[in-house]
């Protein structure tokens, strides 16, 4: 089966895992127009869901997108004794919101069997002490990708659930003990079969 082009909206590009997944959809022939708050071909906030809104008549003013990509997600990370309101709302707009308003404004500017192509992480399943934003965000993004995927067809939309980088170990392994590591390039990959695999509504666990 011949591969076909796609025309890739990357967010998040500028980061360590954006730069990596642009990295291998670029050698596999794709079109990628990065996105993010300061770097890249694109300047949007994403946690602001008008400039999403921007974004896409921006990016799709040339026609539908065949992909979308969001490389991108913050949460604050405390003891949950000292989160206070703004914490979580924080949580919500930075990993929760932005994903599902991707999708949901993305919708009329993807191709008809388009995909989106989303992150969690591994702990909405392994949950580490002053991890419980992360936690709560990574389910939360994960159950919308499982009910999105009913909707949307034959639009599709996955998650990457990926565990601690191994090239990040250094910074954060001790946050991970005993927990093991993937290396980028496979977590990568995995945004790879997302993008032109048929799977929809999977949460792919690294």
């Amino acid at each position: 089966m011949t591969k076909r082009q796609q025309k890739i909206l990357l967010v998040g590009a500028g980061g360590t895992l954006g730069t990596a997944v642009g990295r291998a959809l670029r050698a596999r022939g794709h079109e990628v127009r990065t996105v993010g708050r300061s770097s890249g071909e694109l300047r949007f906030d994403v946690s602001d869901p008008t400039q999403i809104t921007a974004l896409y008549q921006k990016a799709a003013a040339d026609g539908p997108l065949d992909a979308v990509v969001c490389a991108a997600g913050s949460v604050p990370y405390k003891p949950l004794a000292e989160f206070s309101p703004d914490d979580w709302h924080s949580a919500f707009a930075g990993k929760i919101l932005c994903q599902v308003e991707l999708v949901r404004q993305g919708l009329p500017h993807l191709a008809d069997r388009g995909s989106f192509a989303l992150t969690t992480g591994i702990l909405g399943e392994q949950p580490i002490p002053t991890g419980a934003a992360a936690s709560l965000a990574n389910g939360a993004v994960e159950a919308f990708v499982r009910a999105a995927a009913i909707e949307i067809s034959p639009q599709r939309v996955n998650a990457i659930s990926p565990n601690v980088f191994t090239e990040s170990l250094g910074v954060y392994g001790d946050f991970f003990p005993g927990m093991g590591s993937v290396p980028l390039e496979r977590v990568a990959e995995a945004f790879v079969r997302s993008l032109e695999g048929a799977q929809t509504g999977q949460i792919y666990r690294l």
